[in-house]
Formats: C-alpha cells, sequence, structure tokens
C-alpha cells in the first residue's frame, strides 16, 4: 500500500510540476499557438502573444497604446519623441530605440533588441524576408479604408493578447460611425470637400486613402475621389478650380497656414476661399485624418462641420472628451480638441 501511495504522490507531483511549467495547457497537451493574416495575405503564426513589440509604423504604435499594451514595446517609429499622444500617455516611447520610418526599416537595430514581432506598413514590405531569416515574426498592416482599419485593430489585439481591448475599440468606433451614417443618410446637397495635404495646398489625398473614407462617412463629397493613383498626390491649381470645393480642410501637421491658402492668387476663385470656409483639423495632441484610434473623431469633428444641425459641437465635447479618457485615460482641455 505504502508503495501504491508513493507511486500516486509521484504522478501527482509530476503533473503539477508540468502545469507550473505551461499554464495555458489544459491536459499536457502543448499551448495553442496564433494565427494571423496580415494586409498582404501572409499566414503569420505567432507560438504565443507578443510581448516584446517593435513598431515602425506611428498607426500601429498609437493603436497599441490604445489597447493598453504601451510597456510591450521595445522599439518605435523614427521621430516618436516629438509626437504629443506620447509625451502625454506614454513617455516612456520617447526612450525607445527607433526602428524606422515609412521610408524604410533598420533591420539590424530591429534584430539588436530582439523583439517577438514585428509591425510594418505594407510600403515596407521588401524588409519582411530579412527579418524571417533572423527568425523574427512580422506583419505588414494597411488600414486604408474604414473595414481596413478594424481588421487592423482586430490583427494587433489578436496579436499581442488584447482582444477584449480591441473589440472594445472596434465597437465604438462601429455605433458611432452607424450613428452618423443615420444622421446624415438623408443629406441631399452633399458639401464638396478638399483635403490639403501636410507639403503644400496642392498636395491631397487620393480614393485610395483612409481621407477619402473619412469625408464620404461624414456626408460629404470628395472632390478628388477620381484620383486613384498613389495616396497623397499633386495636383494643378487648374484641377482644383475645375472641381471647385465648398469647403478645404488643411491637415494640422501642413507646413503652411489658413491665411496661405486664402490668400494664394490661384485659389481665390474658389467658392470655400470666397466664403472663407478654410478650417485645419483641430486637435493639438496628433492628426485626426490618419486611420488611427482617434480617427474616429475626425469623423465626429468633420460631421459637425459639415453639418451642424445634425451633429452640434456640444455633442462633439462630450464625445470627444469621453473617447480620450476611456481609450487613453486622459483629460483633455476643449483647446486639445479645437474649440
Amino acid at each position: 500500500m505504502k508503495k501504491v501511495l508513493s507511486s500516486l504522490l509521484a504522478l501527482l507531483l509530476v503533473l503539477s510540476l508540468s502545469a507550473c511549467q505551461n499554464p495555458s495547457t489544459q491536459g499536457g497537451g502543448e499551448a495553442a499557438s496564433i494565427e494571423l493574416t496580415d494586409s498582404l495575405g501572409r499566414t503569420v503564426v505567432l507560438e504565443h502573444p507578443a510581448e516584446r513589440i517593435a513598431s515602425s509604423y506611428y498607426i500601429s504604435t498609437s493603436l497599441i497604446v490604445a489597447l493598453e499594451a504601451k510597456d510591450k514595446l521595445v522599439g518605435v517609429e523614427a521621430k516618436a519623441g516629438q509626437k504629443a499622444l506620447y509625451q502625454k500617455v506614454a513617455p516612456n516611447l520617447l526612450e525607445l530605440p527607433e526602428i524606422g520610418s515609412g521610408k524604410g526599416l533598420n533591420v539590424e537595430e530591429c534584430a539588436r533588441i530582439q523583439p517577438d514581432l514585428v509591425i510594418i506598413p505594407v510600403r515596407l514590405q521588401d524588409s519582411i524576408p530579412k527579418l524571417e531569416q533572423l527568425g523574427i515574426p512580422v506583419v505588414a498592416i494597411s488600414p486604408e479604408t474604414y473595414d481596413d482599419f478594424l481588421a487592423t485593430v482586430e490583427l494587433i489585439g489578436k496579436a499581442i493578447g488584447e482582444d477584449q481591448r480591441a473589440t472594445q475599440l472596434i465597437s465604438y468606433y462601429q455605433d458611432k460611425v452607424r450613428d452618423i451614417s443615420e444622421r446624415v443618410k438623408n443629406v441631399s446637397d452633399k458639401p464638396k470637400v478638399y483635403i490639403a495635404g501636410g507639403g503644400n495646398p496642392l498636395t491631397t489625398c487620393t480614393a485610395n486613402m483612409y481621407q477619402h473614407t473619412l469625408i464620404e462617412t461624414c456626408g460629404g463629397q470628395n472632390v478628388t475621389a477620381n484620383l486613384t493613383d498613389a495616396y497623397w498626390t499633386t495636383i494643378s491649381a487648374e484641377q482644383l478650380q475645375a472641381v471647385n470645393p465648398d469647403y478645404i480642410f488643411r491637415v494640422n501637421y501642413a507646413s503652411y497656414s489658413n491665411e496661405d491658402i486664402m490668400k494664394d492668387p490661384q485659389l481665390a476663385a474658389l467658392s470655400a476661399v470666397k466664403n472663407e470656409k478654410v478650417y485645419t483639423f483641430p486637435s493639438t495632441i496628433e492628426p485626426w485624418d490618419y486611420p488611427t484610434p482617434t480617427s474616429i473623431l475626425g469623423v465626429l469633428w468633420l460631421t459637425n462641420q459639415l453639418h451642424p444641425d445634425r451633429y452640434s459641437t456640444e455633442e462633439f465635447r462630450t464625445d470627444a472628451h469621453e473617447f480620450y479618457k476611456t481609450f487613453f485615460g486622459l483629460d483633455v482641455s476643449d483647446a486639445d480638441i479645437g474649440l
């Protein structure tokens, strides 16, 4: 009897130690891996949720912060120290190694910091084979449409083990877009909208970009929707005069001012200029026209600008304060959100 009891105790001890060494295992089997499909249609398999993440893209970095996983980041995009959002809610990012930008990735630096996942924009896909040769998993993202943005949130949430938080953000976004779409669905005469990009007033978005989706969602008509080559592109003054927008919205990271637009003789005949309907996406914290978590505030703000009778300034104020508090733990001022 003593030998039987001893054998049973030994067996229980072995099973107990096995469970402690692999807490995600049930019944002695192997832990389930995570299978991801990125924006290039590639299948990427992770052995476990990523704990050391290198993000070369502002869009993915800000999303990771919103998903409450900023402490998992070990490398970030260039010039991260200049981002007001990071300064306010993720100061730890300011000290991290910079691994690249939209123009290129520093593969050697990625290897040095030993991430278990690298996130890049699809335009840097040439770096993928080099990372894979080093045994570093990599996913590429391209959140340039509404659906692609939500798919990106889901992808990254799954990759880093923050599925529940990702679902919360997706639900919030879908609810707000559904509400705005309902409010503007019967607009019969949609205002013509032109978004002026960062380089100069004649730099604008094509139909390939999230900014196009933004305008259309808010009950506006994107006057450059016929442009389908590339992303940001430069048009002529004659092309802009031909579409004659009712509104011009300058991105807040532009290298010129609204006054420059108003005083440009090439643009003087535009309805938006003559009627003084030239505005700036207002946030002092981060751009709202990018496909980041706060792009939903771009939707809300632009709806208020185009259709204040359908979505009021007070509603926008309440929603913007609530969003930053919920997803970034940040109390913002009215000045921060352009009011």
